[in-house]
């Protein structure tokens, strides 16, 4: 057997360098990284020597740096992804809520942190955290949680079988998620003799489970026997590149098909069949459409509480529950009768077994009616005051073309995008399983990377700026341009409007209601030009559609500020959502809206 004499970095880094797509891309685009103690000088070195194969990337912070590589993945639904490396420590920590991020979003992303030294020569080395129960246990025991697949690299050659296994959950359609290879410093600087077949390049197809064939015969006969179908686009439509199946199963058994923030735009939403997004954020449309269904078959979906309006949403007491996914956890949730395998293969399958069956229409002006509605509180203000969140998502509609993406994560614009948002297919990218604030600017980025012909058209709220800008200067740093809506409503005004509606008095989300000796003037312009963005501020509707026409043509992100009025909601559409409500309160806003509370409580418990 013929070996080479690497460290266990350069071992790691060379071997990733060698992992393929099935059409033999390079599966990991690069790895992104910020040195520090634990991993400058092994996982450093290394990388040094491999920028030609594997390219390392500069950030700004950890978390964001891991928030860009997984809106990468999602871009290119799930079939490349990204690594981060970091020293031990916070620059660790800094990691978890990324990796909590891509395990709900079942999103790829390899995260490589530095560890404390396997030896234990200099214990306790800084930044390291101390169990004194348990001498195994370091700061990097946060991810197990957060991880489909974790391990501890205390041996050169723990890598001939950690390596495999973390590339198999990375592309695995069932089991897809967060890997962390915990790599102990002194570990990443020690030699050993490898296989040089270890090396050799290899390619790891999209695998397709087949579903079983009682399942699929088993949901031909439910779907028969319904009288109202829906079906519940999910996330997994487009990870299995089913989007062509599910539209020719939606016309050819004319099945309204509804959309969760994940799904969203898998059909366009022109499509006659698309009924747009359900749920807490849904359209009237596809709600009523729902609440009707006697048969809900989700197609790729978790079936998330805003999917479902917590469940109440469903309101025939006998409506059955088809799931078609490839993962069993996620199949058989809520007692739905499972079809596990890949969406794609599954809907062909069932659809050849229908025939030329179809469903009673049920759609009749439904549609119509709701892009009416969905128009008026987009269209542009005729008097004074400051804008809507949905007139802001008016001019940005206005200024599209087939090739906008608009995309978010926290706060307002995620549900009034999910309930507003008409675009072309591939048109949506939101971050909303984890709903991250700080995921805008940095995941703007990802999905420019990964689809460049795209305008990007990034939604985010003065919070979520506030919490994590750095990577625009990156952005601006490796010029990749797209255009930042940063509506400035002084706080978190999303969830001031949720503390009021459950009763609360307004407390601590506005500036207004934070008890502060000053209101802070925030100058959002000039702080993005001054990492090098191209930023303004509009004064106007009418200004802001100019400015969003101008910024389609820069080589750097555009950053237009706008102030919006943090009160009035979407205007439209909507559903029940289960926030607990106080039992006791001495104020009667609070009393009022339990009973409320209450009152959608047993109407769920009656479905």
């Amino acid at each position: 057997m013929t070996t080479i004499r690497l460290t266990a970095a350069q071992a790691m880094v060379k071997w990733l360098a060698a992992q393929q797509t099935d059409t033999g891309e390079r599966f990991l685009e690069g790895v992104w990284a910020i040195f520090g103690h634990g991993n400058v000088a092994g996982l450093g070195e290394a990388l040094h020597a491999h920028r030609d194969d594997l390219p390392t990337w500069r950030g700004q912070n950890e978390q964001t740096m891991a928030h860009t590589a997984i809106a990468f993945a999602k871009a290119h639904a799930r079939r490349r992804a990204m690594a981060v490396t970091t020293s031990i420590g916070p620059g660790a920590l800094n990691l978890v809520t990324a990796a909590a991020l891509a395990h709900v979003n079942r999103l790829p992303l390899l995260l490589i942190p530095g560890d404390v030294f396997a030896n234990r020569g200099p214990d306790p080395v800084l930044q390291q955290i101390e169990d004194f129960g348990d001498g195994t246990v370091s700061a990097n025991d946060c991810f197990r949680p957060v991880s489909r697949y974790f391990d501890r690299i205390m041996r050169p050659e723990h890598l001939l079988t950690a390596l495999p296994r973390a590339m198999r959950v990375l592309t695995d359609p069932a089991d897809c998620g967060p890997v962390t290879l915990s790599f102990c410093q002194d570990v990443q600087a020690e030699a050993h003799d490898w296989p040089e077949a270890f090396f050799a390049p290899r390619r790891w197809p999209q695998r397709r489970p087949q579903a079983d064939p009682a399942e699929i015969a088993a949901a031909i006969d439910a779907i028969r026997a319904a009288e109202r179908p829906v079906i519940v686009a999910g996330g997994g439509t487009i990870y299995a590149g089913a989007e062509d199946a599910l539209a020719r199963f939606a016309e050819a058994h004319e099945i309204p098909v509804l959309e969760t923030q994940a799904g969203k735009s898998a059909l366009a939403s022109d499509h006659p069949m698309n009924m747009g997004a359900l749920g807490v954020t849904g359209t009237d449309a596809a709600n009523a459409l729902a609440a009707d269904a006697d048969l809900v078959i989700g197609v790729g979906t978790r079936f998330q509480d805003f999917t479902t309006g917590s469940w109440a949403l469903f309101r025939d007491p006998a409506r059955r529950l088809l799931s078609l996914n490839v993962a069993a956890y996620d199949a058989m949730k809520h007692g739905a009768m499972p079809v596990q395998g890949c969406a794609r293969d599954s809907l062909r399958r069932i659809g050849e077994g229908l025939g030329d069956w179809r469903a009673a229409p049920r759609i009749g002006t439904r549609r119509d009616d709701w892009i009416s509605a969905a128009d008026a509180v987009m269209a542009a203000p005729n008097g004074a005051g400051l804008p809507t969140d949905a007139q802001v998502i008016g001019a940005v509609h206005r200024q599209s073309g087939p090739d906008t993406v608009v995309m978010g994560a926290a706060g307002t614009m995620p549900g009034a995008l999910h309930t507003l948002w008409r675009g072309a297919r591939g048109g949506y990218h939101m971050e909303y399983g984890f709903s991250c604030m700080g995921y805008e600017i940095a995941g703007a980025m990802g999905l420019k990377l990964a689809r460049p012909e795209a305008h990007v058209v990034c939604f985010a709220g003065d919070g979520s700026y506030m919490m994590a800008n750095s990577e625009l200067a990156t952005a601006v740093m490796r010029r990749v341009p797209f255009t930042v809506i940063l509506t400035d409503n002084r706080g978190f005004g999303c969830i001031n409007r949720l503390q009021k509606g459950t009763g609360g008095a307004p407390f601590n989300n506005l500036y207004a209601d934070a008890e502060v000796a000053a209101q802070p003037e925030i100058d959002f312009a000039a702080h993005a030009a001054a990492m090098g963005a191209a930023a303004e501020k509009a004064g106007s509707i009418a200004e802001l559609e100019d400015a969003i026409a101008a910024a389609r043509d820069r080589d750097v992100p555009s950053v237009i500020v706008i102030e919006t009025d943090p009160h009035p909601g979407t205007g439209a559409g909507g559903a029940w959502w289960d926030v607990g409500v106080p039992e006791v309160s001495t104020r009667a806003e609070v009393r009022a809206a339990r009973a409320e509370y209450e009152r959608g409580l047993a109407a769920r418990k009656r479905i």
